[in-house]
């Protein structure tokens, strides 16, 4: 399949995010297209209360990417969630936190099937981790906004996002409250709800969950506004492919991107993807600039090339489909987190080759963990189905993540991890000319040199924000750097300041846009 991105035509934005929004879908243990179907409910809803059509495209966007941040907290939830977070977000995105019944159902069901005591300790690490609730809250927000600025959505979807859990009434983690919510936000509260009772008990169980948090949780109108209409929205939603309807009722004018654009949107979704978990921070552009350095080494065309950077950028993206447990763990895995693991290419592929602008890249992202001798996954597949595009990524995801540290092993240095790769090529299972390039390419980067910081941050300071985006704490930052935690607190605080964030994953989000983050070509 050839790439629309090397064409010379606009691609609609809504064919790049209405099928990533997947991504976010999985994030969250969501049901396929939830994002989509909720997005589909909001812009009718917005255009059944008369909203001109550019306020309805605020109210799509903000719908379309609500759980953009979902990644944020996934490492914090997952230590105190018994490893998997994807199975309690569900229940915990339909409990209206102001209603004690629904609190308590909440804690009931956590942790079903697991044995009392493993349910007891994932209850009380709710109850009393320090940074559950409106801290948590705060970060997937502002992962969300730092997202959405780069995606090019309007300042209302910026700060809707960052509202995305706001109260109607204040109750929220930044207690905003009533028409100081932004509307699109306030609705985008309403469809989401709603789109996840209606997936449980139909059209009947989304409207009663809907009257139940009138005035608490949603806006009075808005909710009566769903309660007239929403059955009937609903069942057209049903009646319909999610991603084409979003496509079909995207508001006018269509939001446009030129070709060259797409990089940054795939390096977007990189970063969020990444974040899933503090070792996997810089991996996907890591990957990405390796394999483009290497391309013409390994004999690829500049339109190859091109293709084969966005490729590398999402190679990972099904990778937030697999709870953070299973990536983090120190000791050997067993055979269902082995099996999970072998899932996230294939992730990868279903949700890229739903996107008709990133569809020619799909296979070639699936394909990063295949093997020439037919012993990688997740299809199993030889050497005459692995193309050349896919050998170098495969080369360049190996090398990368060798020099990264892992929960259960230490980075590798270059040398050793460019034999690593070399003897991986000795054994048949890579390229020994993609190997080759690979090394050529790693061997060849120029030291780092001494720039100016964003926001008038120091050298100090941003090795003090590297340690941050690891998910070192204030007394970690500390040991290592040599210095009181007292001081270690008053650097994370100034840093904060500086770059306006709050929490460990804007400020992690921050470091991953701006590429200041530690790696191993640093010099």
């Amino acid at each position: 399949m050839t790439s629309d991105l090397d064409t010379a035509r606009p691609l609609r934005l809504a064919e790049l995010l209405a099928p990533l929004s997947l991504a976010t879908d999985l994030g969250m243990g969501a049901p396929d297209e939830h994002s989509a179907r909720a997005c589909l409910l909001a812009a009718a809803l917005g255009r059944r209360m008369g909203l001109a059509e550019p306020d309805v495209a605020d109210v799509y966007y903000t719908t379309l990417l609500k759980h953009l941040g979902c990644t944020g907290t996934a490492h914090e939830e997952a230590s105190h969630l018994g490893g998997d977070e994807l199975a309690t977000r569900p229940l915990m995105s339909r409990a209206d936190h102001g209603r004690p019944g629904e609190m308590l159902s909440l804690l009931a069901s956590i942790g079903g099937g697991r044995p009392l005591l493993t349910r007891g300790r994932i209850v009380l690490g709710m109850l009393t981790a320090q940074r559950w609730g409106s801290d948590a809250e705060r970060a997937v927000c502002e992962v969300a906004a730092l997202l959405a600025a780069r995606l090019g959505m309007t300042p209302v979807v910026q700060q809707s996002l960052g509202q995305a859990f706001e109260r109607w009434d204040g109750n929220g983690p930044l207690h905003v409250q009533g028409p100081a919510i932004l509307l699109p936000a306030r609705i985008a509260h309403v469809a989401s709800r709603a789109v996840a009772f209606a997936d449980l008990g139909g059209a009947e169980a989304a409207v009663e969950s809907v009257r139940r948090s009138r005035g608490g949780w949603f806006d009075p109108e808005i909710a009566d506004a769903f309660i007239e209409h929403g059955a009937a929205l609903l069942a057209e939603i049903d009646a319909a492919d999610p991603l084409t309807a979003a496509l079909e009722h995207e508001p006018r004018p269509w939001r446009t991107v030129r070709p060259r654009e797409v990089e940054g949107i795939a390096r977007a979704f990189a970063d969020m993807a990444d974040l899933k978990s503090p070792s996997t921070i810089g991996h996907s552009p890591g990957v990405a600039r390796l394999a483009s350095e290497a391309a013409p080494r390994f004999g690829l065309g500049e339109a190859e090339t091109a293709d084969l950077n966005v490729a590398a950028l999402l190679h990972d993206l099904g990778r937030v489909g697999v709870p953070s447990g299973t990536w983090e763990k120190r000791s050997p895995l067993g055979a269902a987190d082995r099996e999970r693991i072998r899932l996230h290419p294939y992730y990868t592929e279903r949700i890229l080759a739903r996107s008709g602008p990133l569809a020619g890249v799909a296979s070639t992202a699936a394909l990063h963990h295949e093997r020439l001798d037919g012993s990688g996954y997740h299809r199993g597949s030889g050497a005459r189905a692995i193309t050349p595009p896919a050998r170098l990524l495969a080369a360049a995801d190996f090398y990368q993540a060798k020099t990264q540290a892992r929960p259960h092993r230490a980075p590798l240095p270059p040398e050793a991890a460019a034999e690593a790769l070399l003897d991986e090529a000795r054994q048949g299972r890579l390229d020994p000319d993609a190997a080759a390039a690979v090394v050529e390419a790693a061997g060849g980067r120029p030291p780092r040199v001494v720039r100016a910081f964003p926001a008038g941050l120091t050298e100090r300071e941003v090795e003090v924000l590297r340690l941050v985006a690891e998910g070192c704490s204030n007394r970690d930052v500390a040991e290592r750097l040599v210095i009181s935690p007292r001081t270690a607190e008053h650097h994370v605080q100034h840093i904060y300041e500086k770059i306006g964030v709050s929490t460990r994953a804007g400020a992690t989000m921050f470091a991953m846009q701006h590429d200041l983050l530690a790696s191993p070509f640093d010099g």
